[in-house]
This record gives structure tokens, C-alpha cells and sequence, in this order.
């Protein structure tokens, strides 16, 4: 059984920091690319970050949407089959449920071609 639970979220002022934490179990963490996505209320499902595995390429590449370049990064660590999401310069429209996802091989930022999901974790940012 594959599960996917981040960790990490909670209350954060304006300009503030949070890191988030994924961990895997029940598939193969290095053959899939881990993708962040966030969803507020009355909004789409946004693409945030993604990090490929390696079992491929030998090295990971991380891809990350406009709106958060600059701001947040993804990592992750296959010995701990763990993806991390660290949020620097936090803003109110952050506010969000916020979701890893795993997809086999590889990287796209479409939420429809990721295979697996975790339950989410509410961020919220205080103005």
C-alpha cells in the first residue's frame, strides 16, 4: 500500500518560514518524481515545486512554478524516502491546503499525471 504524509504545516506571520516534510512508503521513492501542490479554498489545485528522482538520470533536478521561484525549494532524501518543501517569505495568498504527490519517472507539473497523494496540510499566513 502506497502512503504519502506530510507534515510541517501550521500558523505563520507575513515574511515567515515553514518547512514541510513528505514520507513514502510502498513504492520505489527513487523512480518517482515528488511534486508539491497547494489548493485554497474556492481554487484549482496549483503546481508548486517538483524534485525527479535519480534512479534515471543519476542526478535530481528540481522545477518550480513563477509564482514561488525565489521564495521556495524542494528537496529530497531517497535513504529516508522523505521530499521537503522549504517556504521562505511567506505571504497571505500562501494560505492554502498544501499536498505532495508522486508520479513514476518523470517530471510534469500537472496534477492530473501524478499517481499518488498525500492527505495535505493547512498553511495559513497571518497578514
Amino acid at each position: 500500500q502506497v502512503r504519502l504524509v506530510e507534515s510541517g504545516g501550521g500558523l505563520v506571520h507575513t515574511g515567515g518560514s515553514l518547512n514541510l516534510s513528505c514520507t513514502v512508503s510502498g513504492l520505489v521513492f527513487s523512480t518517482y518524481t515528488m511534486g508539491w501542490f497547494r489548493q485554497a479554498p474556492g481554487k484549482e489545485r496549483e503546481f508548486l515545486a517538483a524534485v525527479t528522482g535519480a534512479a534515471i538520470t543519476r542526478i535530481s533536478t528540481d522545477y518550480y512554478a513563477d509564482s514561488v521561484k525565489g521564495r521556495f525549494f524542494t528537496s529530497r532524501d531517497n535513504a529516508k524516502n522523505t521530499v521537503y518543501l522549504q517556504m521562505n517569505g511567506m505571504k497571505p495568498d500562501d494560505t492554502a491546503v498544501y499536498y505532495c504527490a508522486a508520479r513514476m519517472l518523470l517530471y510534469t507539473n500537472e496534477a492530473g499525471r501524478y499517481q499518488y497523494w498525500g492527505q495535505g496540510t493547512q498553511v495559513s499566513v497571518s497578514s
